[in-house]
């Protein structure tokens, strides 16, 4: 999950937090009320109210009133149960009512575990959250997927040297940057 997340008030303007989705590079930002998420705007969202002429129009308005929510502790396999079932690709996740970061379809893909003989028909266990215990740092959850490895021959992680294409999705070893994208090959001849 991205730790941070762009919040906005209901009061705020369509143009603003269209302005703001910009300005940060996101695709969603979560409504708050005090500290209570009350809804989502989605940068197709922002592209409807301004398509109809409702730029100024509040956030209220234009808003999904709906907060798609999961905790820390969600499995990635709900978590993509839960996304498969939502239009908006974006998973607010929250302690108890506090958010306290967002989760995307690109996340999901870029944290799926391909280790060889892993039961396809299993959901993954990683979860969502960091963890709880102060004595693993953020970011060694990579150590737990290398001890997956342990007696089974493989030396190393496959696809440890592949990302994902920020143009097309798919996995590949060869992404370079271009125009402030990681791209696949394919993607850069286009």
């Amino acid at each position: 999950m991205h730790g941070e997340y762009v919040g906005v008030s209901e009061s705020d303007t369509v143009r603003e937090t269209a302005e703001l989705l910009l300005a940060e590079g996101v695709e969603s930002v979560v409504v708050l009320r005090g500290s209570d998420p009350v809804g989502l705007v989605t940068r197709g969202d922002a592209l409807r109210a301004f398509v109809g002429g409702e730029a100024d129009a509040h956030v209220s308005e234009a808003m999904r009133s709906t907060v798609p929510t999961v905790s820390p502790g969600t499995t990635l396999g709900e978590a993509a149960d839960e996304l498969a079932g939502l239009d908006t690709g974006h998973l607010v996740v929250t302690d108890g009512s506090e958010p306290i970061g967002l989760l995307t379809e690109h996340d999901l893909v870029a944290a799926s575990p391909f280790a060889p003989g892993r039961d396809p028909e299993s959901p993954p266990q990683a979860t969502i959250g960091r963890s709880d215990d102060p004595e693993v740092e953020y970011g060694d959850e990579a150590d737990d997927l290398d001890a997956d490895f342990e007696g089974t021959g493989v030396t190393e992680r496959p696809f440890a040297d592949q990302s994902i294409c920020e143009g097309c999705g798919s996995l590949a070893r060869d992404l370079s940057t271009f125009n402030g994208q990681l791209l696949c090959a394919d993607c850069r001849d286009i």
